[in-house]
C-alpha cells in the first residue's frame, strides 16, 4: 500500500507536459485519465495517482529537489519510458542501466518538460 494519496506537479505549459506524460507514462502502462477542470490533467492504472497541472498561485516553477519515481515491471518498461519522455520533449538525466547503490536495481532519469525529475525503477 502507497503512503500518498496523489502526488501534483506544477506545469505552466499543460500541453507541453501532458504530451510528455502520456508518451512517458504510457510506456509503463499509465494512462491520461483525462483532465480535471481545465488547469489540471489526471494519470493513474485505475484511478488518478499522478496529477499535473497549473498551481493554484498561477506560477508553475520547477520543483527541484524533487524526484518523483514511477514502478515499471521490466528493464524494457524503463527502457521505454526513458525513450519516449525524450522523444515527447523531455530531457535525459540517467540514462536506462543499473543502479549500483540497490542491489538489482535497473532506472532512467528525465526532466519534463517543466524541469521536474521523474524516473522509472526495477528490480531484477
Amino acid at each position: 500500500n502507497s503512503v500518498f494519496s496523489h502526488v501534483f506537479l506544477g506545469a505552466a505549459d499543460l500541453q507541453k507536459s501532458s504530451a510528455f506524460y502520456n508518451a512517458a507514462l504510457g510506456a509503463l502502462g499509465i494512462k491520461n485519465l483525462g483532465p480535471f477542470g481545465d488547469k489540471v490533467f489526471l494519470y493513474g492504472r485505475d484511478k488518478p495517482a499522478f496529477l499535473v497541472g497549473l498551481p493554484g498561485s498561477g506560477a508553475a516553477p520547477s520543483s527541484n529537489g524533487v524526484t518523483v519515481g514511477f514502478a515499471a515491471s521490466s528493464p524494457a518498461e524503463v527502457d521505454a519510458f526513458h525513450a519516449a519522455g525524450v522523444a515527447a520533449g523531455g530531457s535525459d538525466e540517467g540514462k536506462p542501466g543499473p543502479r549500483s547503490h540497490l542491489p538489482g536495481a535497473y532506472a532512467a532519469y528525465l526532466r519534463d518538460p517543466a524541469g521536474n525529475k521523474v524516473c522509472a525503477y526495477t528490480f531484477t
